[in-house]
């Protein structure tokens, strides 16, 4: 019986373990999707115990203690920080086959030196001994993030967001780079009409732009992206059900946001062909900007009305959906590239039966214009588990080039979630390893090294356009083992 969680975890061979130890275990992480608070960042926040900084807006876990028959006051409600932790400890021997169980002892053992298994038992132990840890500075929100070897991250922000924050931290300057990132899913969400006026108030605030017509709109988000490009943003996002890909005219859309301001609640067919313009302009401006684009597809997102009344979005009731994304998707992509508006774009599944397709779907658009201009990215959310990044890495193998993927990303609104970036790794190069034992691949550990160094970090640090933003920003260092 092999010991849990040792320094071989997942290696499965001496190939795998020699790629991982020598080669992609200290690479630098670039985090380049994650949902990380700026201010807490900007502040240097001290956390005053694991509670705060490991189950605080964790839906991940939150869900698994449902699932386990945790009352809710234990989760998100109102009993003590010391109580929610024991609930979640007293769950964690529940996970097994989870990957809850392996991220749960991995950030222990790596953050905290903590080897113990995590259970109702050692709860008080473990509660008191991290949460000492926390109050020194080398464990502050930055000092955390230190440990993992970061180098850069970007954030996900709206795009009325002034990003005070962000500028606090580089003017700080500290040694790792946080950067925004354009996220204008409620500058394009007209499912509800009074939502959407709402929010368009607050746009107006944010750009100093009176909007009334559609070409005000415009006016007003192409400022706010203009400030974000000043601000040292390089990459958009998009959390979106599916691609819309409806054809209109800009007469059309003039009028849908007319009856908008008005008011009036929109058609299916209206309200696709607004979204499907919006998609179509973000992309324009990334492209102008030198932006990578990103589209998370395929969550089905706030299933369970009474809960989202209570606890509002965001809360763990979301689950993958069923949408057809290939025609549109297609069609969007061939738009923007037929017009020479294509930016670097990564795609993201959420419906693992749609793996193949969206691995197929790159090679439609990668045109030689940059190595890997078009990326699938590394399995999202329900998928970032063990079976899930397998398959990942499997069919993006399969049917394109994996030497090209820009790697691995946290998707997380933990500091203490950065193990991932590690798990992913292990992965990796158990995959590698296993195929040169069984003699499919060449023994050539320099040149296969050299690749799992490039997906781990040298492939995003020269797939972005951040050392381009500012000439006085140091670029990111080379770095090879």
């Amino acid at each position: 019986m092999k010991p849990f969680l040792d320094e071989h975890f997942l290696l499965h061979n001496k190939t795998a373990q020699e790629l991982y130890h020598g080669y992609a275990k200290d690479m630098p992480v670039i985090d380049y999707h994650n949902h990380l608070p700026p201010n807490e960042m900007a502040e240097d926040k001290q956390f005053e115990n694991i509670t705060r900084v490991w189950l605080n807006g964790d839906h991940y876990k939150w869900r698994a203690m449902r699932t386990n028959g945790v009352e809710e006051a234990y989760i998100t409600g109102d009993k003590s920080d010391w109580e929610k932790f024991r609930a979640w400890a007293a769950t964690v021997p529940y996970t097994l086959r989870n990957p809850l169980y392996h991220w749960t002892h991995l950030e222990l053992q790596r953050y905290f030196g903590i080897t113990d298994i995590l259970n109702a038992d050692s709860a008080r132990a473990i509660y008191d001994r991290t949460s000492a840890l926390l109050q020194q500075k080398e464990f502050s929100v930055r000092g955390l993030l230190e440990q993992m070897n970061v180098k850069l991250l970007c954030t996900t922000d709206d795009p009325v967001d002034n990003l005070a924050y962000h500028r606090q931290i580089r003017e700080d300057g500290w040694k790792i780079k946080v950067l925004p990132a354009f996220r204008p899913d409620k500058a394009m969400n007209v499912d509800h009409v009074n939502g959407f006026n709402n929010y368009l108030t607050q746009l107006e605030k944010a750009a100093d732009i009176s909007i009334s017509t559609y070409n005000d709109y415009l006016a007003a988000l192409k400022k706010r992206h203009d400030f974000f490009a000043e601000n040292y943003c390089g990459v958009s996002d998009h959390g979106l059900e599916e691609v819309y890909a409806e054809e209109y005219t800009q007469t059309e859309i003039a009028g849908i946001f007319a009856k908008i301001r008005s008011g009036g609640e929109l058609s299916l067919t209206e309200n696709r062909k607004f979204k499907s313009a919006m998609l179509v302009t973000f992309a324009e401006w990334d492209w102008e900007k030198g932006f990578v684009q990103q589209y998370h597809l395929g969550a089905l997102r706030n299933n369970n009305s009474r809960m989202l009344s209570q606890l509002g979005p965001d809360t763990g009731w979301d689950s993958i959906g069923d949408f057809s994304q290939a025609r549109a998707l297609a069609k969007f992509l061939d738009r923007l590239d037929r017009n020479n508006t294509l930016a670097k774009t990564i795609i993201y599944n959420l419906n693992p039966a749609d793996n193949e397709l969206f691995a197929t779907m790159i090679g439609n658009f990668n045109d030689g214009s940059a190595a890997g201009k078009i990326q699938w990215g590394s399995a999202w959310w329900f998928l970032d588990q063990k079976d899930g990044m397998t398959k990942q890495l499997n069919a993006l193998s399969n049917m394109g080039l994996v030497s090209k993927m820009v790697g691995m990303l946290t998707d997380s609104r933990s500091f203490l979630s950065f193990p991932r970036h590690e798990y992913f790794r292990r992965l990796l190069c158990n995959l590698f390893g296993e195929e040169v034992e069984n003699g499919e691949l060449p023994g050539d550990i320099p040149w296969i090294g050299k690749i799992i160094q490039d997906i781990c970090y040298n492939n995003a640090k020269n797939y972005f356009n951040w050392q381009s933003l500012d000439k006085t920003e140091p670029a990111l260092a080379e770095t090879s083992n």
